[in-house]
């Protein structure tokens, strides 16, 4: 079992403020703990809450003390909002090493019992932060009714993504294979690809584009999804694919290729949809989704699933359109990045609900509802060319480079819009609605909402 834990950019922001302080400062991390299918346990925090400055009995360079009232009321909203709550405090600049101190595990022992039953939780966390050259370093735990594990990881996600690993962990050797990467943007973040695990949804056009990219970047792990069989019409668009491969399941010929790319890639597969629950739940255990289905009912899932288990998506969508001759007139794409922060699909009207609801009805219904006016009718087949597909996974696979490095402009966008007959781009950024899911004030960003999963019903 390993455990990673997951931080909005912004909050990250201020704990390297407060790390950066020549005193010790602390604080609770109000946070959900989820268990994923894979043996993955995620930590995803919701809101931190300081401890006030009449709090602190003692603050100083190497040591604190702190009465009750700086973090019995943390207890009380972590209850309320149905959350654990996880200790922290800084070991600052002049010392910069997150090491427990003995007088550290005294206060956990403390503290261990007392949070657990003012948050009506079975769990107990603490964490460590200092100061980096880029940004933090730290060492934590999660106790777990006495069951102890080691937080491995933590992967800071919003405007930018970093990922750390905790203090003290070896760093992995980098292959020569990868030196032109390395060259562009570093070793760290080829090593931040290398061990991220990337799900790719929909393995058509965009989908095995997407994951060729990503792999020949230096991804190793990657979990596809697609229910569908390769048609002679896909060979036009699918990378790797061949006429033997007709008939056979999208995933595993996208699988196949990969790992004669790359032999030593983990690449389970899913031969279904992320309309069914069991699928959709394994999508919990990705750092990184990349969203290229071309329904309506599938981003709804993706939508919610980057506001409830704060992964970042990024969802691509090609539009080819034609006059009334049949001439094509309009070659459109766009990449949409879900995270922490920004607008999801609904805010954005990226979604027509209208037609995710009839695509979630049984094939019988539909038809009935249909007929009579009440549905939209679906099966039309879209025009698509590889070139067009190619370049929107290009530019989403970039999105997720540029969050790493950070060469753009900041803030940087969320939605980038690729009108190709009229050789443009253009980017923007929207905000959440009031009160809406992917409204920080809405109190459901890292909720992990298992039951019902995501909030939804499911068929």
């Amino acid at each position: 079992m390993s455990c990673t834990m997951v931080l909005p950019h912004e909050l990250a922001q201020e704990i390297v403020r407060a790390a950066q302080d020549p005193l010790e400062t602390a604080g609770v991390l109000l946070a959900s703990l989820r268990e994923c299918s894979d043996g993955l346990r995620k930590v995803l925090v919701r809101k931190i809450i300081w401890v006030p400055e009449h709090a602190y009995r003692v603050r100083r360079q190497d040591a604190l003390s702190i009465c009750s009232e700086g973090y019995v009321p943390a207890l009380q909203e972590a209850e309320s909002l149905g959350a654990c709550a996880i200790w922290f405090h800084t070991h600052p600049t002049e010392i910069g090493i997150p090491l427990p101190s003995p007088h550290d595990e005294i206060v956990d022992g403390q503290l261990r019992d007392l949070f657990r039953l003012r948050t009506s939780s079975e769990v107990y966390g603490s964490i460590i932060f200092s100061p980096a050259a880029d940004g933090l370093s730290f060492t934590g735990f999660i106790d777990i009714d006495r069951f102890v594990e080691k937080i491995d990881r933590l992967f800071i996600i919003g405007d930018r993504f970093h990922d750390v690993d905790a203090y003290a962990e070896c760093s992995s050797v980098l292959s020569t294979e990868f030196d032109r990467s390395v060259r562009a943007f570093g070793g760290a973040v080829q090593a931040t690809i290398s061990r991220l695990s990337f799900g790719v949804v929909g393995n058509g056009g965009t989908g095995s584009a997407v994951a060729e990219q990503l792999v020949r970047l230096g991804a190793r792990h990657l979990i596809l999804f697609d229910p569908d069989t390769l048609e002679l019409s896909n060979l036009t668009r699918v990378y790797g694919s061949t006429r033997n491969d007709v008939g056979r399941a999208k995933v595993e010929v996208l699988r196949d290729y990969l790992l004669r790319i790359s032999p030593d890639l983990e690449c389970p597969v899913y031969q279904s949809s992320i309309l069914d629950e069991r699928t959709a739940r394994r999508l919990i255990g990705c750092d990184v989704v990349f969203g290229c289905t071309d329904d309506n009912a599938g981003r709804i899932v993706l939508s919610r699933l980057a506001s409830q288990f704060m992964i970042p998506v990024f969802d691509c969508g090609v539009l080819l359109s034609s006059d009334a001759a049949g001439n094509l007139v309009g070659i459109d794409g766009r990449v949409t990045t879900l995270c922490p922060g920004t607008a999801c699909l609904v805010c954005r009207n990226r979604i027509d609900m209208r037609r995710a609801a009839a695509e979630q009805m049984s094939a019988a219904e539909h038809r009935r509802l249909a007929a009579e006016g009440y549905a939209p009718a679906l099966g039309r087949i879209e025009p698509a060319v590889v070139t067009f597909t190619t370049s929107v996974a290009a530019q989403a696979v970039s999105e997720l480079i540029e969050r790493f490095v950070g060469y753009g402009p900041t803030p940087r966008p969320s939605e980038v819009l690729l009108r190709m007959h009229d050789r443009e781009i253009s980017t923007n950024i929207v905000h959440p609605r009031k009160d809406h899911y992917c409204d920080s004030e809405a109190g459901q960003l890292g909720a992990g909402t298992m039951n019902p999963f995501l909030d939804l019903a499911w068929p």
